[in-house]
C-alpha cells in the first residue's frame, strides 16, 4: 500500500477502501478484464492506514456477509422500487458465488444470516484486499481526502485534494460509509463531499443501535435474552411490529429485535412526532388468548405459584420481575389470583413499555440511516444525477437495511451496479 506524497492520475478513483469500496474497485478491475482493451487504472483511496475496521468488527468479528434471502422491504430510507432494481442487479446468490471465487466459503446460520466457514472477519478482509491487489487496484491507505473539486470540460474532471497531494481522475465513487462506529474511520466526511459536488442530505441518525432506558426494571434482568413481539408506535403512522431476540442489559436493551427497532424510534424523535415502544413477552398470544391460558391453568393447576407459571412461557427473572411490579406475589398460587390482577399480569406481559430515553448513539450503531437521496442517483448504474461521473455506494446513501447481513449486501449490490455502470 502506497504513502507517498506524488500526485496522481487515475480513471476510477475510490474515496473509502471499506466494504463498499473494495468491492466497487475489485468489480471494475474485473469488468475490465472481460471486456479486453486497456485495463482503467483505479485507485482507492482511504484517511485509515490500515483498511477494513469495520469489516473487522461486524457480526462480532464473524463478518455477516450477507443473507440467504433479501428484498427490498428488507431495507428502510429510500425508494423500494430503486432498491429492488440495484439489489436485483447483484443478488445475494451472486454474493456467494463471488465470495466463493475469492477463495470465502460462506454457510447459512438461524434466520438466514451468511458467515465465512471460518467464523473469522478477517477471511473477509483478506480476501478482498488479495483481489483487489491481483486485479492491479492501486491502494492509497494514509490518504485523507478533504476536497473533490468537479471541472466538467477537463479531460480528467475531477481533482481530488488529499493530505499527501492531488489525485487527478474521470470517474469519481465516493463510498465513505456514514457515521456508525467513528473510531473505524466513519465521520462523516463523504456528507461534506457529497454536499460539495451538488447533493443534498437525508436527516442522518444511528440505526440498528441498543436503547437505553429510563427507571431500573431492566437493571436486574442484565443478561436475559428472550423471544418477543416489539411494537413501535409512531404518531400518525400504523404501528411497526417486529419479532426477535431481545435482550436486557444493564442500560436498557439491546438484541436483533431491539437493533431493528431503534431505526423507527430515531425516525419519529427526528421529525418530532410522538413514539412509544412495547414488547409482547408471550408473542404467539394477544390479551384474550394469554388471558385464556392463565386462566384455564388455574383450573388445571391452582396450586402452581405465580411465578412458576410464568416461568414456563418466559424466563424466571423476567417473570419474577413482573409479577411484583404489579403488586403480585410471586409465591401467590395462580388459583388465589383475583380477577383483577390476573387482568393487570396480562396486559403487563403481552403490552409492557419501555421507556426510551435515548439510543446509544453512533458509537454502538452498526450503520447510519438517512443521507444521499436515492433520486439524486441513477440506480441502473449508481451515478449521481447531480454531477456527471460521480458515483455513490454503501451506507453513503439513504438506504439502510435490517440486520442480518443486509447492509453488506447493499454494499455489494451497489458496488457492482456502480462498477459496471462506469462507462468511458
Amino acid at each position: 500500500m502506497q504513502t507517498s506524497h506524488n500526485s496522481r492520475s487515475a480513471d476510477v478513483a475510490i474515496v473509502g477502501g471499506g466494504a463498499a469500496g473494495l468491492a466497487t474497485a475489485i468489480f471494475a478491475a474485473r469488468h475490465d478484464a472481460t471486456r479486453g482493451g486497456r485495463p482503467r487504472r483505479i485507485v482507492v483511496i482511504d484517511g485509515a492506514k490500515k483498511l477494513g475496521a469495520k469489516i473487522l468488527i461486524s457480526g462480532g468479528g464473524r463478518c455477516n456477509v450477507t443473507n440467504d434471502v433479501v428484498a427490498a422491504d428488507d431495507f428502510s430510507g429510500g425508494s423500494r422500487h430503486a432498491i429492488r432494481r440495484v439489489l436485483a442487479a447483484f443478488p445475494a446468490e451472486r454474493t456467494v458465488e463471488f465470495f466463493r471465487e475469492i477463495g470465502v466459503a460462506l454457510h447459512v446460520e438461524p434466520e438466514g444470516k451468511m458467515f465465512p466457514d471460518t467464523n473469522r472477519a478477517r477471511t473477509v478482509l483478506d480476501a478482498l484486499l488479495n483481489e483487489a491487489t491481483q486485479r492491479g487496484v492501486e491502494i492509497l491507505t494514509g490518504h485523507r481526502v478533504t476536497e473533490v473539486v468537479h471541472h466538467a470540460e477537463r479531460e480528467l474532471p475531477f481533482q481530488l485534494t488529499t493530505s499527501h497531494g492531488v489525485v487527478a481522475a474521470r470517474r469519481v465513487v465516493l463510498a465513505t460509509g456514514g457515521l456508525s462506529v467513528p473510531k473505524t474511520g466513519s465521520d462523516g466526511a463523504g456528507y461534506q463531499l457529497a454536499e460539495s459536488l451538488g447533493h443534498s442530505l437525508a436527516p442522518r441518525t444511528p440505526a440498528l443501535v441498543p436503547l437505553v432506558l429510563d427507571g431500573d426494571f431492566h437493571v436486574p434482568l442484565s443478561g436475559v435474552s428472550h423471544e418477543v413481539e416489539l411494537s413501535v408506535r409512531v404518531e400518525d403512522a400504523k404501528p411497526h411490529r417486529l419479532r426477535g431476540s431481545l435482550l436486557w442489559t444493564h442500560f436498557g436493551v439491546s438484541g436483533p429485535v431491539v437493533l431493528d427497532a431503534s431505526r423507527h424510534w430515531h425516525a419519529a424523535r427526528q421529525t418530532n412526532r410522538a413514539v412509544t415502544l412495547s414488547i409482547n413477552m408471550l408473542p404467539d398470544d394477544n390479551s384474550e388468548t394469554a388471558d385464556r391460558r392463565l386462566v384455564d391453568l388455574a383450573v388445571s393447576q391452582p396450586r402452581v405459584a405465580v411465578h412458576n407459571a410464568l416461568a414456563a412461557v418466559v424466563p424466571a427473572r423476567v417473570a419474577e420481575s413482573i409479577a411484583t411490579r404489579v403488586g403480585i406475589a410471586p409465591q401467590l398460587a395462580i388459583g388465589q389470583l383475583p380477577r383483577d390482577a390476573r387482568r393487570r399480569l396480562v396486559t403487563a406481559l403481552v403490552d409492557w413499555p419501555l421507556s426510551v430515553r435515548d439510543s446509544r448513539g453512533y458509537n454502538y450503531a452498526e450503520v447510519t440511516a438517512g443521507g444521499v437521496p436515492l433520486d439524486e442517483i441513477d440506480p441502473a448504474t449508481m451515478q449521481s444525477r447531480r454531477c456527471p461521473g460521480l458515483y455513490l455506494v454503501g451506507e453513503i446513501l439513504d438506504v439502510d437495511g435490517r440486520i442480518g447481513g443486509f447492509n453488506f449486501q447493499w454494499a455489494w449490490s451497489s458496488a457492482f451496479v456502480a462498477a459496471t455502470g462506469m462507462c468511458f
